[in-house]
């Protein structure tokens, strides 16, 4: 009787050993494919640039690996977190899966911001254009949430369904602003997310959304508690609306500086933590730092895909992640379906 009652005992800590030992097999993947992104981004383009050129480079090589390739790099990896984390943070304060910045309005508020500071403050400067962008975004991110207050869905589907016709509304307002006043051009750059352009002195505004990721991170248990309802949160002595909001404005000013910065990248913040939380779980503290990675990772290999298919020309990462991430979100769907029947 008592071996009986060891072995039981036993068993659930041998489970949590190798959930553990399969979670570190996960993080070293991600990690591993980071590393050879990361290498391939630097040493791939139009320029021939080799590790062995950096042993002695001259000054032409010098100035294309620190003032392109290590600039865009740089963007790949803060972006890519930082909207991956986004995302997740979304999807536990809405208890939805399916709710993500490019699914809430939030990326087509936050061009609407840029559309209408380059029309009514076009002399004034790149940051103060990102908190316009970031304003439209607080606004738009709001009204979502407010929407879902007011109504019931039955089926978690029909939720991001609503956030998509929002930024529908939105993205035509913006194009009719953009046609209007010949800012067509102007709209591509921030509907299709693109590294191509990024070079030393026009890419570290992403710091901030680095720093924003940390904030994400010292509130991830307060999001977790909230996302469990308000009620429970109240109970638990959480300020619930305050957290809210904070969460909000992480959201917000993520998405509104990489899309001022770089464009917009489609489902990123969609897929990676819907992948991510279902090989690891929901503890929102432990699956951040593995969601910031994965979103790296993903857009990493993303733009090598886009930079080697037509080389020496280049397919912008909008494009890939669209496509890619357009196929996994429909796989996601499917199999939520699945599980409804």
């Amino acid at each position: 009787m008592s071996d009986t009652l060891t072995t039981r005992d036993a068993a659930p800590s041998d489970q949590g050993v190798r959930r553990r030992g399969v979670q570190r097999w996960q993080l070293a993947l991600a990690l591993l494919l980071v590393a050879a992104g990361a290498f391939a981004s630097l040493f791939i383009g139009v320029t021939d640039l080799t590790p062995l050129d950096l042993l002695d480079p001259d000054e032409a090589q010098a100035r294309v690996f620190l003032a392109s390739r290590v600039p865009r790099l740089l963007a790949i990896l803060l972006s890519g977190s930082a909207m991956a984390v986004a995302g997740l943070v979304m999807m536990t304060l809405t208890r939805n899966r399916f709710v993500s910045p490019h699914t809430a309005g939030t990326t087509e508020w936050a061009g609407l911001g840029i559309v209408v500071a380059t029309l009514w403050f076009g002399s004034s400067s790149l940051l103060g254009k990102m908190g316009i962008a970031v304003l439209f975004a607080l606004v738009g991110t709001w009204v979502f949430l407010r929407l879902l207050r007011r109504m019931v869905f039955t089926d978690m589907i029909v939720v991001p369904l609503v956030g998509i016709m929002l930024g529908g509304v939105v993205i035509a307002v913006a194009m009719f602003l953009a046609y209007r006043f010949d800012l067509l051009q102007t709209m591509d750059a921030w509907t299709n997310g693109d590294f191509s352009g990024v070079v030393s002195g026009r890419y570290e505004l992403l710091w901030a959304v680095a720093a924003a990721t940390v904030v994400a991170y010292v509130f991830a248990d307060r999001f977790a508690v909230a996302g469990m309802g308000e009620s429970f949160a109240v109970n638990l002595g959480i300020a619930y609306d305050r957290v809210v909001r904070t969460g909000l404005v992480i959201v917000s000013v993520v998405t509104a500086i990489v899309v001022v910065t770089v464009g917009s990248i489609p489902f990123l913040g969609l897929v990676v933590p819907n992948l991510v939380t279902m090989l690891m779980g929901d503890h929102l503290r432990r699956v951040l730092p593995a969601t910031a990675l994965a979103g790296a990772a993903f857009v990493l290999v993303c733009d090598v895909i886009g930079r080697t298919l037509r080389y020496p020309y280049e397919i912008p990462v909008g494009s890939v992640v669209g496509v890619v991430g357009g196929a996994l979100f429909v796989a996601l769907l499917l199999r939520a379906r699945g599980r409804g029947a």
